[in-house]
């Protein structure tokens, strides 16, 4: 059954909130705003980090609704320069709503996990080696523990 009527509208709400479920079992709770808050702290982080041009790519593969929040607010510059895990840990904090009760470590691997599930393989494999390494300790140990090996 059809919720507003545009099946474009309608598959993108079906897709974020399935992102969002995944979201609230990876951080093991049942609000829906702080899994919001989380992936789109993350989202923001992340965007920061990498190259305008492997960011446009990235947000081209989440679902139309995400997208706009992973926009938001965006301003077309070089990337942040963190490499290390604590700097990028600060940059997520900063997106973080001072009323969510989540620590940065947890959105950010909450975020990555639900990537990982949702997101292409080889988009994901190229978003972790534009990454330190430091950083991507982060992703899920599957990925992390290949990944570490590769140059950067």
């Amino acid at each position: 059954m059809s919720t507003t009527g545009l099946e474009v509208f309608d598959t993108t709400l079906q897709e974020t909130n399935h992102w969002l479920k995944l979201m609230m079992r990876e951080l093991n709770t049942g609000n829906r705003r702080l899994a919001f808050a989380a992936l789109r702290a993350t989202l923001h982080a992340l965007r920061d980090r990498i190259n305008p041009a492997n960011a446009v790519h990235f947000g081209a593969q989440l679902p139309m609704l995400l997208r706009g929040a992973y926009y938001e607010g965006w301003r077309l510059a070089a990337p942040s320069h963190e490499r290390h895990v604590d700097d990028f840990l600060i940059h997520v904090d900063a997106n973080l709503p001072r009323s969510a009760q989540i620590g940065s470590d947890a959105a950010a691997r909450a975020t990555f996990r639900v990537m990982t599930e949702c997101v292409d393989a080889g988009e994901v494999d190229k978003l972790v080696r534009l990454l330190p390494s430091e950083i991507r300790c982060l992703w899920p140990d599957q990925l992390g523990e290949v990944e570490l090996a590769l140059p950067f």
